[in-house]
């Protein structure tokens, strides 16, 4: 009932490790195709596409499981259970883990949910593919630094109005056979500890008959900082009383001093047990192989190029063009020189998100300009600023600086075939730079994939004087020393933490030009992916004036800025200027990048920005200066393909915000309220920067004759017809928001989104399209809806693309 199952020998029962991660690809197991960050996935607004992006991930876990299998790994990050995916509300933008999301709604949420829980466990009526499981129950965005401890409290209404809705969808529609269970407490009630929501909503009301497990630690939440009850074993029983399965954690193997204390009956266990075994069985791990279709899934599936294609095609469709001034976009290939600038214009892990993969290869967006442009245009790159004060950027140590002990070009490593670097190494190599990565594999055939060590000794000699960070990136246990003293370490296991951790704390060190200085880099392998790579901030005292040369050379400037998952993400202890815990205090970009977009747009250059992030960015003097603006979320692998194809007129762009861009956090009530007042778009009564569903295209659709049709009491048939009137063939996202005129509730949403449709048109055709859709529960008399897509009603007295009538329901 752990996590990390032991082996049951006297019955044949092997140990099993029930956590994986799945959540835009089969996460920290070697290689993978990587997709497009949940939030990325969202803005796509295509149920079809997310279950072929799930359909692949659940086809490489399980080719992968039976890979480890057949060499007996049944490691952490190995199973076939994934705890994906994410679908809380992504209601206030200042939460770090809102990228995990699929937005703000609870209908678009629980539409993308069911068809990647459908892809995920796949459509045999015997066995699953994999199991997912969906997370966070019920009430849980935040705050980070306070979620082990936190009270959330809401009124029914909201409960059942804004944080129910799409978990009932992907309960009852998806019928994923895994849930897990919130680390924060909801009207007093731990989430992992609730029978109100683990009994009686989710078994008995939904009808939910798979197995609950909690978040990692949530357990020992509820008596060490919740502190519901003072000891583990009453944790551990009121956990299995109310519904908790299986424990991320160990607060578990109190259970049997429980049981003798009589907090909790071996029946009870019995419960829990059964439902665990269940899974297993129907999973078929206890099955021979060739009974199993989905064990026959070979491992060629894994990095694949039809799921490199599909990675394309997610991160195309994720894309959504925010401002073309003047039609500015698509930019021509044959300008004579582009300047290409930014802190994340060639960055290849940031594009990734967290909860990542490690694909095969990755297209920054400077790589993918530089591969769309015509062949005598110039592309010129500046980095141009660091991504905040605080934070600098990091890249490669280079072969220029780095010399064997003995004086030769390059670093020297050692290999041992044991995790501990003891013994005569198996064999060595000198190789240019540090940077290595074996994925799921092992340097040489024969080696252990996941009992080897590596050492990497030599020298730096940098080439001018001041003040450097060095740091490592790995998914080893690793630490780096300079001159016999650690300066850094990564311990890789229940984050996605990358360098000391994430390279903020790696020490600012006062370095001479030409100076040899002694590094040794010691990386320890036991399980996951085997990555690592020297990393250096060095000084950098021309950013700016770098960047403002090639600008001035340029016909036009692409800007690539925003944020990293090193900024925003989970339970973070980030602490610069507009970030705090993970989550963010300002939902502005940091001072230096806004410093530099208005220096460079001083220059009168056409100017394009193109925005990497997980969540909303208040761009209002960007908006309003900016001649082009793009949001490309974290896109994955084929991040620099996909952005130059919509820069360059390629890909004609068609994603629409599943999220309200807010002007300030001003708009926003206190982050820590999950009372609903003016969150999300159903609420919001301002004018937003650029509301939910908004997105722009390289052509125009125009909607006409629309008919509201009553079918049911709850069902209504509606039909309109579209036109592409422009000369560009290109997707449209049909959406369609009904409103209740008149409400006896006191919390009436503006407006709620009730059906949506990603539909291809070729240039000047029209399309008769029809939906059924349900109507919000609560609606009592006249309701109206709306269809159109692209621009919504931004605000009372706003023009938007949409069609609106008002319907009777009596």
């Amino acid at each position: 009932m752990m996590n990390d199952a032991p082996a049951i020998e006297r019955l044949g029962i092997p140990r099993y490790n029930w956590w994986s991660e799945g959540l835009h690809g089969v996460a920290r197991a070697g290689l993978a195709t990587v997709f497009p960050q949940a939030i990325g996935l969202g803005a796509t607004w295509d149920d079809d596409l997310m279950n072929r992006v799930s359909t692949a991930i659940a086809d490489e876990a399980r080719a992968k499981h039976h890979n480890f299998v057949e060499k007996d790994k049944r490691f952490i990050y190995q199973g076939l259970t994934l705890w994906s995916p994410n679908i809380n509300l992504f209601r206030d933008p200042r939460w770090g883990r809102g990228q995990e999301t699929y937005g703000e709604d609870p209908y678009l949420t629980g539409t993308l949910a069911t068809e990647f829980i459908k892809g995920l466990q796949g459509n045999d009526t015997t066995y699953f593919k994999t199991i997912a499981t969906v997370k966070h129950f019920a009430v849980h965005s935040g705050p980070e630094p306070e979620r082990h401890s936190f009270n959330a409290t809401t009124s029914e209404e909201d409960l059942h109005d804004t944080y129910l809705p799409h978990f009932e969808m992907a309960i009852k529609n998806g019928k994923p056979y895994s849930v897990m269970c919130a680390y924060n407490r909801y009207n007093g009630e731990a989430c992992c500890g609730s029978p109100r929501l683990l009994s009686d909503v989710l078994r008995n009301e939904w009808g939910f008959n798979g197995f609950i497990v909690s978040d990692c630690e949530a357990i020992t939440d509820i008596y060490k900082f919740h502190k519901i009850v003072e000891t583990p074993e009453e944790a551990a029983s009121i956990a299995v009383k109310a519904g908790t399965d299986l424990e991320c954690g160990k607060v578990f193997q109190t259970l049997k001093d429980a049981v003798n204390k009589n907090l909790i009956s071996e029946a009870d266990i019995d419960v829990a047990v059964k439902r665990l075994f269940t899974a297993r069985f129907k999973l078929g791990m206890f099955d021979p192989k060739e009974k199993v279709k989905f064990a026959q899934i070979p491992y060629a599936v894994v990095d694949s190029k039809e799921h490199q294609n599909l990675a394309v095609e997610a991160a195309r469709k994720s894309i959504v063009l925010l401002k073309n001034k003047g039609g500015i976009l698509p930019l021509k290939k044959n300008l004579s020189t582009i300047a290409v600038i930014g802190p994340n214009a060639d960055q290849w892990l940031m594009l990734l998100g967290n909860y990542n993969g490690v694909p095969s290869k990755t297209i920054t967006p400077l790589a993918g300009i530089k591969q769309k442009v015509s062949a005598n245009t110039k592309v010129l790159f500046a980095q141009g600023s660091e991504l905040a004060e605080g934070m600098p950027m990091y890249y490669p140590i280079p072969k220029e600086v780095l010399l064997t002990s003995e004086g030769q070009p390059g670093i020297k490593a050692e290999f041992f075939d044991n995790s501990s670097l003891t013994g005569p190494p198996l064999f060595s190599e000198i190789t240019p730079t540090l940077d290595a990565n074996w994925f799921d594999k092992a340097p040489r055939q024969g080696m252990d994939d996941d009992n080897f060590s590596v050492r990497w000794s030599g020298e730096v000699r940098p080439t001018q004087s001041g003040t450097y960070r060095l740091g490592i990136i790995s998914t080893c246990n690793t630490k780096l020393y300079l001159n016999d003293s650690v300066i850094a370490k990564t311990v890789y296991h229940f984050r996605d933490e990358y360098g000391d951790p994430r390279l903020r704390k790696s020490i600012p060190l006062k370095l001479e030009a030409g100076k040899k200085y002694k590094i040794v880099v010691e990386a320890i392998e036991t399980f996951a992916d085997a990555q690592v790579q020297l990393v250096w901030a060095a000084p950098k005292p021309d950013l700016k004036q770098k960047a403002l040369e090639v600008a001035r050379q340029a016909d036009a400037v692409v800007m690539v800025m925003g944020l990293t998952p090193n900024m925003e993400g989970e339970e973070m202890d980030v602490q610069i200027d507009g970030f705090r815990g993970g989550d963010r205090t300002s939902i502005d970009l940091p001072a230096a990048q806004q410093e530099l977009i208005k220096e460079i747009h001083a220059l009168g250059k056409p100017v394009i920005l193109v925005l990497l992030n997980g969540s909303a960015l208040s761009v209002n003097w960007e908006d309003e200066h900016l001649d082009g603006i793009i949001e490309a979320w974290y896109p994955g692998q084929a991040a620099g393909e996909a952005i130059a194809d919509v820069l360059f007129g390629d890909y004609n762009p068609a994603g629409r915000l599943p999220v309200t861009f807010y002007k300030s956090t001003s708009q926003l009530p206190s982050f820590d309220d999950y009372e609903i007042t003016t969150q999300t778009y159903r609420y919001f009564k301002g004018t937003p920067l650029y509301p939910f569903g908004y997105g722009l295209s390289y052509t125009k659709f125009v909607y006409d004759k629309l008919v509201v049709q009553k079918i049911a009491n709850d069902s209504l048939r509606i039909t309109a017809a579209i036109t592409n009137t422009g000369d560009r063939d290109g997707e449209e996202v049909v959406q369609v928001y009904a409103s209740q005129k008149n409400s006896n509730s006191k919390k009436t949403p503006i407006r709620s989104l009730v059906g949506f449709k990603r539909i291809h048109l070729r240039a000047r055709e029209s399309l008769n399209i029809g939906m059924q859709i349900k109507i919000p529960k609560g609606f009592l008399n006249a309701c109206e809806i709306s269809i159109g897509g692209g621009q919504p009603i931004m605000s009372p007295d706003a023009t938007s693309n949409f069609l609106t009538t008002t319907f009777s329901l009596q």
